[in-house]
């Protein structure tokens, strides 16, 4: 995986976390890679990776069971959507809506971009 140099590595990791979750690839309840593993599949220090876990732990997004593993949290899916709404609004749309007045964009604009865009089916 290539980081980009803008955001903390563990975060960059925790967003494939949430790919994996909003794609549903896990379930609540799902068992996920170990630390080592995912460490071993992003190329990075286990401490990194550690970090990752720590994060989504805190978020409520997985949990721990002792000797066993991490597990994707019951409402883990919410809570990630619920999160990643929230980062969305704070932290792209502000850009996102200059952006568009810069350029001369209406809401009408995107509303025709939008519906073009999931008829050729990119949902």
């Amino acid at each position: 995986m290539e980081f980009k140099d803008n955001q903390a590595i563990y975060l960059q990791i925790a967003d494939r976390f949430f790919e994996n979750i909003l794609q549903k690839k896990w379930d609540s309840g799902d068992k996920i890679p170990s630390i080592r593993d995912m460490a071993i599949e992003f190329e990075v220090n286990p401490n990194t990776t550690m970090r990752t876990f720590s994060y989504l732990q805190d978020k409520g997004i997985i949990y721990n069971k002792r000797g066993i593993g991490y597990f994707l949290a019951d409402d883990g899916l919410e809570k990630t959507i619920a999160l990643k709404k929230e980062q969305f609004i704070q932290e792209e749309l502000p850009m996102f809506f200059k952006t568009m007045q810069l350029l001369g964009l209406t809401i009408d604009d995107l509303k025709k971009y939008a519906q073009a865009w999931s008829n050729e089916g990119a949902v």
